[in-house]
């Protein structure tokens, strides 16, 4: 891999109290590359207008530059019809976007929602209040002690009553990836819907989403390069009848009166109020980056790389505990969390800023799977393309060095 740190700007200046940043928090958020943010600011020096609206060539442009985003994405997800990407303002937002726009619409009492035991909040809570509202059950696969999804009892799980399956593609909080197929073919076989979460795998590998047979795909821009308040939700054409708005105002109007109103067609009707159209813009920005700048295998090999060096130099250690399916992560991994029996994962994070060394701490939005595991909080060193092997055998040297 070459050094990408040059195309960073926030590499290239002193990071107080260290002078040097090491970044290792990627899976919260990633840096960005000059290129997204010169395209960022470019649409507002050069392009801003109104997009769908104004008969002026400056809107015409922004229009055509905020549709051709929307086609880069569905090239980068492997979608044939660009009409089944909807730009929202996060992957939350997606998620809550199919909550209320399909399963209030459709889950019935006694029907079944089916989750994971490696969720992220926002595939979660949100189910818990839409169980509650249609008096659905929510189901769990369970993991165990590796957070290793166990699928033995899948066909009991996933039954006749289950009308969606909604599950992570790789754990943001212990690094656990997710075979989709096993779940795809029972829920297919049950006739249930499909959302996948594919926020911690589409910055790292490419993602075909009409392979995937899922229904519904998410993910977040500032994950991958792109900026924070822009989301996408893949929603497969086939399905889009039976999804209803999820917000109602200006852009998705085809025709209004005092009385009624009616919709646009499909990707538009999914887009109430002022498009995201900068932000749009840039996460293109960043797609066209990945796809010309990396090569997705050797990022790959990168990264799993980082985590065995991470691994194996802490492990001289017995005071460190790592979490989630180790050899996993070592052949495939891009983040590697790990308790200490003797000091707080928040001292050690606080402890690693002294030099310059930015990684997470606590529960990473996962607090029902951190109480499976056992454990309060933990530390998460999550990386990326700009990362290098000086950098971990530094972060593994402050690590063995700590005295708190």
């Amino acid at each position: 891999m070459k050094d990408f740190k040059e195309d960073f700007p926030i590499f290239q200046q002193p990071y107080v109290p260290a002078g040097k940043l090491i970044y290792c928090d990627n899976a919260a958020t990633s840096q960005k590359p000059q290129q997204v943010i010169n395209a960022l600011s470019r649409y507002y020096e050069q392009s801003c207008a109104p997009v769908h609206r104004g008969l002026y060539a400056l809107a015409e442009n922004a229009t055509r530059l905020y549709e051709h985003a929307r086609e880069t994405i569905a090239v980068f997800l492997g979608v044939q019809d660009s009409s089944q990407i909807v730009f929202t303002k996060s992957a939350t937002e997606s998620i809550n976007f199919i909550a209320f726009g399909w399963a209030m619409h459709h889950l019935r009492p006694e029907d079944e929602i089916v989750l994971t035991e490696l969720e992220h909040h926002s595939n979660l809570v949100v189910w818990q209040v839409v169980a509650a509202r249609t008096q659905a059950v929510i189901k769990f696969i369970p993991i165990d002690d590796h957070g290793i999804l166990q699928l033995d009892n899948l066909a009991s799980i996933i039954t006749d009553r289950t009308k969606l399956v909604s599950f992570t593609h790789r754990s943001n909080a212990i690094g656990t990836k997710i075979d989709p197929e096993p779940l795809v073919a029972r829920a297919r076989a049950v006739g249930a819907k499909l959302l996948i979460d594919c926020c911690q795998t589409v910055a790292h590998e490419r993602i075909d989403a009409e392979k995937l047979g899922v229904d519904f795909l998410v993910f977040s821009g500032h994950k991958m390069l792109g900026p924070e308040g822009i989301g996408v939700l893949f929603i497969k054409s086939s399905v889009q009848p039976e999804v209803v708005p999820y917000q109602f105002g200006g852009g998705m109007i085809f025709d209004a009166s005092f009385a009624k109103a009616t919709w646009l067609k499909a990707p538009h009707c999914y887009e109430a109020g002022t498009q995201p159209v900068g932000q749009a813009i840039a996460l293109a920005q960043a797609v066209e980056y990945l796809m010309q700048q990396i090569s997705f295998a050797e990022l790959a090999a990168h990264e799993a790389a980082l985590c065995r060096r991470l691994i194996d130099g802490l492990s001289v250690d017995p005071s460190f505990r790592f979490l989630g399916p180790v050899e996993q992560i070592k052949k495939e991994g891009h983040l590697v969390s790990f308790v200490h029996e003797s000091y707080h994962a928040h001292d050690i994070a606080a402890y690693l800023d002294q030099f310059g060394i930015c990684v997470r701490a606590g529960n990473f939005c996962a607090q029902p799977l951190a109480q499976r595991l056992g454990i309060e909080s933990a530390v998460r060193v999550s990386f990326y393309l700009y990362n290098t092997i000086q950098e971990v055998d530094f972060l593994v040297e402050r690590l063995l060095a700590m005295r708190l």
